[in-house]
């Protein structure tokens, strides 16, 4: 048995006849950065988020970097978000200069817990990240709420959550920015880095097209201090062939998500994720006792990971902030146990059903 965690040549083969014509066009045209098939992809991707702008650019994190400087963070604001999540979400904070504020998550969903944010606020309070984690929308109404009761901007991370759906609008669309990732394992993912901002908000959507270039409004002509942030032609010719697919491909994470949610119930000790037919990137778990399954299923062929081992607050590069073990108990509880299985549109039925006899033969 050979189960991956995610299967990319499985997605490429499906599409793999336009995937290359449409590289072979990229090539023939000679336009490598930015350029007419990204121009596209940015309009193909306001339209499918339900957005007036979508901005392009290098990657998830610049996404989140870029997103925090357009809406004014600077050196020593303090910027609000879980600790719960990829590094990326805090990198991209202290590279604005700002601090990280940490607020514990819920032990539901795993997403930053909204009734405890208020007391986090400060006058040096400028912006709060909720991540939609897995795919799992976090509490927005709430989160949305406090930040325009506070004059704070709301910008999520949707690195994981592309597609999902929150009360009728698609995540991304309901705070001040959204900031996408297209890391080849994400939902939508291309065949290297890439990331998006978007918004409603068309000074937002200038500034960061600014700073993707140099800050530059046109070429040669700098107006603030930028980045070299650009989406790259053949990544954006990938994605448009991939985006015409994702809704299909999300309605079969979901097929799947539903079989492991029937199955896991059956068998004692497994904590099964909240789903809810979300646009789910992974699948997972919890359980006392993850890292022994997670070594069983290993041994059987079955890759599994875990997504996070360590909360940020922990980490060595955040020591300054004073952080210390007891800070965030969900978050920390949350480490030991989550494990993510295998999820990806071309995972079959057999396949989950053998990775769930698997843990339920281990865990017996």
């Amino acid at each position: 048995m050979n189960i991956p965690l995610t299967n990319l040549k499985a997605q490429y083969t499906s599409i793999k006849d336009e995937v290359d014509e449409a590289i072979h066009r990229v090539l023939q045209q000679g336009q490598f950065i930015l350029g007419p098939e990204v121009e596209a992809f940015e309009t193909e991707m306001a339209i499918y988020c339900g957005t007036k702008f979508a901005v392009g650019v290098a990657s998830g994190t610049d996404a989140l970097h870029l997103a925090l400087l357009a809406c004014g963070v600077k050196s020593g604001d303090e910027v609000i978000t879980t600790p719960f999540t990829f590094i990326a979400t805090t990198e991209a904070i202290v590279n604005c200069g700002a601090i990280p504020i940490f607020v514990d998550i819920e032990p539901r969903t795993l997403n930053i817990d909204s009734t405890k944010i208020e007391a986090k606020i400060t006058p040096k309070t400028k912006a709060i990240i909720p991540v939609h984690l897995y795919g799992l929308p976090a509490a927005m109404e709430e989160i949305i709420a406090i930040g325009k009761k506070h004059n704070i901007k709301v910008i999520e991370d949707c690195a994981q959550a592309l597609g999902t759906n929150y009360k009728g609008q698609k995540v991304g669309t309901l705070g001040n920015a959204g900031c996408l990732s297209f890391f080849p394992a994400k939902t939508l993912g291309a065949y290297g880095d890439g990331g998006m901002v978007i918004t409603d908000d068309s000074t937002i959507a200038e500034r960061v097209r600014m700073l993707r270039v140099h800050g530059a409004k046109s070429s040669y002509y700098h107006v603030i201090s930028g980045f070299n942030s650009r989406l790259d032609s053949i990544q954006a010719t990938i994605l448009r062939i991939k985006l015409k697919y994702l809704d299909t491909w999300i309605k079969l994470r979901q097929s799947n998500a539903t079989l492991y949610s029937q199955l896991l119930k059956q068998i004692d000790g497994i904590e099964i994720p909240y789903t809810k037919g979300y646009a789910l990137n992974y699948y997972t778990i919890r359980l006392k006792g993850r890292d022994e399954l997670r070594k069983h299923l290993k041994s059987k062929g079955i890759q599994t990971m875990v997504y996070y081992p360590l909360s940020l607050h922990l980490q060595e590069v955040y020591s300054y902030l004073g952080y210390k073990l007891g800070d965030f108990p969900e978050s920390e509880r949350a480490q030991e146990q989550v494990l993510s299985l295998p999820m990806y549109p071309e995972l079959q039925h057999k396949q989950i059903r053998q990775i769930v006899n698997e843990i339920g033969d281990f865990l017996a």
